[in-house]
């Protein structure tokens, strides 16, 4: 599909690849988006500093999670920032996050390069647990689940309200259910472990429903369950 606000843009292609050696050959800028656990982003960061090119941009999609924590086992940690994405992909906004490590030279970059490619970047002005807009959605994301943990209200019923008081296509349970309720709770347990007084309350209602394996979209039931009907 062609976007009309990007001039000579073209679908992008996929291809899956299963050696990370090849998967990063040529590359001059790669993405790391495995799930939000700091050993794991560690253990991948360490591979990827030791088998892409030694000029190549390896960015972090972590939500939570700077880079300053997970450049441990990297010899150029001057090559390594965050760059946050937001879904649905026709939201074109993404952050920058530097660490105190990071080449300057390469979110100057990175600030161009990604306008000509149709999105619209913003500079976090420092390093931060969260991103600009994480941080704001995470107080959203945290009452709604408080409000259904309490029994105040249900998924729908607080999606349904957001929807016609924001005016936006939809609400924070449905856009949970879209990322993935294991990735909503790990980054929540990742907000609790550094800010003490966080409640309870939704990360327990996140595990009571991923106990039953309903994990969101994903697994074909969240806290909807429309999605086998969907598609």
């Amino acid at each position: 599909m062609i976007l009309p606000s990007i001039p000579n843009s073209r679908a992008a292609q996929v291809t899956g690849i299963g050696e990370l050696a090849a998967a990063v050959d040529g590359a001059w800028l790669v993405f790391e988006s495995v799930p939000e656990r700091l050993d794991l982003k560690i253990e991948i960061f360490g591979m990827l500093d030791s088998v892409s090119s030694s000029d190549a941009i390896l960015a972090s999609n972590s939500s939570s999670f700077p880079a300053s924590q997970f450049i441990s086992r990297v010899e150029k940690p001057e090559r390594i920032l965050n760059t946050h994405f937001y879904w649905p992909p026709v939201v074109r906004a993404v952050e920058l996050m530097a660490s105190s490590r990071t080449d300057p030279k390469i979110t100057d970059l990175l600030m161009e390069r990604f306008e000509v490619y149709g999105l619209i970047p913003f500079r976090a002005r420092k390093e931060s647990v969260g991103f600009i807009f994480n941080r704001i959605w995470a107080a959203i994301k945290r009452e709604s689940l408080s409000v259904v943990a309490e029994g105040v209200s249900d998924p729908a019923d607080v999606d349904r309200l957001f929807t016609l008081v924001m005016g936006g296509p939809i609400g924070p349970f449905r856009i949970m259910d879209a990322v993935g309720l294991d990735v909503v709770l790990d980054i929540e347990e990742h907000y609790a472990s550094i800010r003490p007084g966080t409640p309870d309350g939704p990360r327990e209602l996140l595990k009571s429903y991923l106990a039953q394996g309903w994990a969101g979209r994903k697994s074909g039931r969240g806290f909807y369950n429309d999605y086998n009907a969907k598609g």
